[in-house]
């Protein structure tokens, strides 16, 4: 930091410090007076502010009362001006002197923005066509003791909108809207799946053993049972469970949790919408992953076609191709010619990729293709269809390709949106694949999954052939509320602490 942001940072300090002691003595004063706005425990909000602008000809004349944040004011002697934030919008409150009286009227102007305060009125509009509240009574509801910033949007510390939400939100409608959009994607997916008779159920967030997908765990200690648990990282072999019990059609939408890197696209913990169909396939969940994000942005946007960063997406249309055949596409490689494990690595080596000969066989360098030469290609909604075996342990096998999965994940602006697999149901096979996991685990790999003992318990009662879904919520209301960050879609992102 240079020394002269250090001296404005010191200077800074110094001038809240010293509006906190002007706000600290003014509460003082009303509390002496016996006028304490902390011991106000509710107030009648008869309306909002959207109500008074968009029915001003109903309500021209009448008398109402709201209450929100006082966010600007222009004081005058005989008349003042001040801006009323609610939740829905702000409006201008005209104060006299003559419609308060001149002892109320000094006392509201002493008033502080961030000031939160309950107001009663009749509605107008001035000479310069503005609608007001020509403000007749007040209650100071609670007393902001720290300042607004002017611009909270500033380059000191840009992270600072993450840290303190909250005055991001007083300070910044359009977030407010974002995570307003949010909550209304969210509740399109639950109407939408309700609607084809999906039922929303809860999985344990704790388990003792993670699985469901190749991810590191945060692992904490249950005290009572003295044994070791972990948070989860999908919901995946619950869900299933519930299939195997004749639950046909289930869902879930919550919390995940991976010990990983953190970056525009990765939180620690995430929300996730998995769903599973019994007698369903991955054709069936292509289907519903399609139908379900239309739904979505036609509900929380209005229409299917988005706007993402200065690129218009297209939800109408998802196109559909293979692994294999997207590798070969955009890397001119095709692994359909490609047998062996030794003709795949020798490729990928004359490509320039970095080749484990133990761990990597023909399917994981098929994979290491794609990450390398596809991916970031897929701007348009797309399918990505019929993945390894090696790197989908849970997914059935393709009958007539029993190297590959019958399995997609869709992409959308070069990153994905969600995964499905005609779920793998027969338990010998899944313990094979189990072991395999497990073997990688030991070999040092601490994503990998391991031993389900009683998921394969319950697979060995019997699962119906079922189709599975998992949706990562966080990144369709990025894409949606034209977010670049995952962080602006979090209400509270993780930090590193300041003092760290």
């Amino acid at each position: 930091m240079s020394e002269n942001n250090r001296q404005n940072n010191v200077e800074q300090q110094q001038d809240i410090g010293q509006l906190m002691k002007v706000r600290r003595d003014k509460l003082a004063e009303l509390q002496e007076m016996g006028e304490n706005p902390f011991d106000v425990t509710t107030y009648n909000q008869e309306y909002h502010t959207n109500e008074i602008h968009d029915n001003f000809d109903e309500m021209e004349g009448k008398q109402v009362s709201l209450a929100g944040r006082l966010m600007s004011k222009r004081v005058m002697g005989k008349a003042s001006f001040f801006d009323l934030r609610d939740r829905c919008g702000k409006v201008q409150l005209y104060v006299t002197r003559d419609d308060m009286g001149e002892e109320v009227y000094k006392k509201f102007k002493r008033l502080d923005i961030g000031d939160l305060v309950g107001v009663t009125g009749e509605v107008f509009r001035t000479q310069k066509g503005e609608i007001s509240i020509r403000t007749n009574g007040y209650t100071l509801l609670s007393k902001s003791l720290l300042p607004l910033p002017e611009k909270f949007h500033g380059l000191r510390d840009t992270d600072l909108r993450y840290r303190q939400r909250y005055v991001d939100l007083i300070m910044n409608p359009e977030v407010k809207r974002t995570f307003e959009i949010r909550s209304k994607i969210i509740t399109a997916m639950r109407n939408y799946l309700d609607s084809k008779d999906f039922m929303e159920v809860e999985t344990p967030m704790l388990n003792t053993i993670p699985g469901g997908a190749a991810a590191r765990p945060f692992i904490t200690h249950h005290n009572a049972l003295d044994i070791d648990m972990y948070m989860r990282i999908a919901t995946e072999l619950h869900l299933k469970r519930l299939i195997v019990g004749g639950f046909e059609r289930v869902y879930e939408i919550g919390r995940c949790f991976r010990n990983e890197g953190m970056d525009v696209k990765h939180n620690p913990e995430y929300t996730s919408m998995e769903v599973y169909q019994a007698y369903g396939d991955y054709n069936d969940m292509m289907d519903l992953t399609e139908n379900l994000i239309r739904y979505c942005a036609e509900q929380a946007c209005g229409t299917t076609k988005v706007t993402y960063q200065g690129i218009e997406i297209d939800l109408s249309h998802f196109e559909r191709i293979t692994m294999i055949d997207s590798v070969k596409k955009y890397s001119g490689i095709d692994f359909n010619e490609i047998k062996t494990d030794e003709e795949a690595q020798k490729i990928a080596k004359e490509k320039g990729l970095e080749v484990d000969p133990i761990k990597n066989t023909r399917g994981d360098i098929i994979a290491l293709f794609f990450d390398e030469y596809v991916e970031d290609n897929l701007v348009q909604p797309t399918f990505i269809t019929d993945y390894p075996v090696e790197i989908s342990p849970l997914a059935k096998r393709k009958p007539t390709q029993p190297e590959l999965t019958e399995r997609f994940e869709v992409f959308i602006t070069g990153r994905e949106f969600g995964n499905a697999f005609s779920e793998l149901n027969d338990p010998i096979d899944q313990r094979s694949r189990f072991e395999k996991q497990v073997a990688l685990r030991e070999a040092g790999d601490d994503e990998a999954n391991m031993m389900d003992d009683d998921f394969l318990t319950a697979l060995e009662y019997g699962m119906p052939p079922t189709g599975g879904l998992g949706i990562g919520v966080d990144r369709l209301v990025m894409l949606l509320t034209d977010s670049a960050s995952i962080r602006d879609v979090l209400l509270f992102p993780t930090m590193k602490p300041l003092d760290k």
